[in-house]
């Protein structure tokens, strides 16, 4: 579905003169479980000043700009009969599930649990966290490449306020052709300071899972999530037997302050077919680290290993926030061998999917407890061996974002 300038527009006026709602609109108790009902729906707008590849996605919206209806997601939510709680979302706007999945809180601790169903695996501070208060726009790159997020399967937990040990087995997305493979993942939390607007968090995490089908493709956009290109991209990686991934994760919150960084690399795993330029193991790699600042005083809280978002201190006013986020990404673990084949390129010995860095410059604005606004500015500077140039070739684009947001 594709929201013109027009529709954004009328969105953004409703939402302005729209009266504030409650978050989790309680509906009944049904068999001893407290029915309660959330929803979030996101517009985004990208417009883009290319370089090399011509990132717009469609030339309905304009030759450099996209349009689109982000997210329409709707939640139920159930808390009981006794120590279980239970989750059912959607998302209308991609047509697939969310969280589906019975939790069982041991003795009623919510540190403590036994988790079945899907729901988003032990890995990756930014994918754990809840989308509606991601700090940008776009997730990091090192996120919407080599995280795991939403899969069937179970998991159990066990910790404190302070530290937290998690692990779990999974399979497929429960919405079908989507993601596939069957894994396992572990995550440790730590947070040695742990007290109300201060709190350092420190984490770890593995993922080990089989590929579908033996093949592989590790790709992700320029920063901004209407792109239609991809600069960096391993291509499919044949004869692909299983993907590791290690993660590692930190953030400091101190009063209206927030750093936050996260480390992965990943190792696919390929065996012989007796082509040794098809079979050699992947490696690759990406980081980021932002800094955020309340710019109206407010600070974070810490829930389930994750920061979490507070509510404005003067709604009337809401809570602004400005933003800066530098990433990185490599999908290189190759080089060119000479001589060259019969055409006159050279061969490549490994993968060559490119190298990215993107600069995120943000301003939030969470207007009372329902609406939040976001303004992005990204600049992307990238290199990619271009078979068809022979050659490694510089891709430079800049991207501004747009995001209303509405939250139930």
């Amino acid at each position: 579905m594709k929201l013109s300038r027009s529709t954004l527009s009328v969105a953004l006026l409703a939402a302005l003169v729209a009266p504030a709602a409650h978050a989790e609109v309680a509906i009944d108790v049904i068999g001893g479980s407290e029915v309660s009902f959330e929803g979030l729906v996101q517009a985004d707008a990208n417009w883009f000043n290319s370089d090399v590849a011509n990132l717009n996605g469609d030339a309905i919206d304009g030759q450099d700009s996209d349009n689109e209806l982000r997210r329409a997601e709707i939640v139920l939510k159930g808390k009981g009969p006794d120590n279980i709680e239970w989750v059912l979302g959607y998302d209308a706007k991609a047509d697939k599930y969310l969280d589906a999945n019975i939790k069982y809180k041991m003795g009623g601790d919510s540190n403590h649990f036994v988790q079945v169903g899907q729901f988003k695996q032990p890995n990756s501070l930014e994918e754990l966290s809840s989308t509606k208060n991601n700090d940008f726009i776009s997730k990091a790159m090192v996120t919407n490449t080599f995280a795991v997020a939403r899969r069937l399967g179970g998991a159990y937990s066990y910790g404190t306020n302070d530290w937290s040990l998690t692990a779990s087995y999974f399979s497929r997305e429960l919405t079908r052709n989507l993601a596939h493979g069957n894994g396992f993942g572990v995550r440790g939390t730590w947070a040695p300071i742990n007290e109300s607007g201060n709190v350092l968090h420190l984490g770890l995490s593995y993922v080990d899972m089989d590929t579908d089908a033996d093949t592989l493709r590790l790709r992700t956009r320029p920063q901004a999530d209407l792109a239609s290109v991809r600069l960096v991209d391993s291509g499919n990686l044949t004869n692909a037997d299983r993907q590791m991934t290690i993660g590692a994760e930190a953030f400091y919150a101190t009063g209206p302050f927030k750093v936050q960084g996260e480390y992965m690399q990943s190792t696919v795993e390929r065996y012989n077919n007796g082509n040794p330029l098809q079979s050699q193991d992947m490696d690759g790699n990406s980081w980021y680290v932002s800094g955020l600042w309340n710019i109206t005083g407010e600070t974070w809280g810490y829930k389930s290993g994750v920061p979490t978002t507070g509510l404005p201190s003067e709604p009337a006013s809401g809570m602004w926030q400005v933003g800066l986020r530098y990433d990185s990404i490599d999908l290189d673990d190759g080089s060119l061998l000479s001589p060259t084949t019969p055409t006159g390129a050279p061969r490549v010995d490994g993968v060559l999917g490119g190298e990215m860095d993107a600069w995120t410059a943000g301003v939030n604005w969470y207007w009372r407890s329902n609406f939040k606004f976001m303004l992005n500015y990204v600049k992307v500077t990238s290199t990619k061996y271009s078979s068809s140039a022979r050659n490694f070739v510089d891709d430079d684009p800049s991207i501004v974002e747009a995001r209303v947001q509405f939250y139930w």
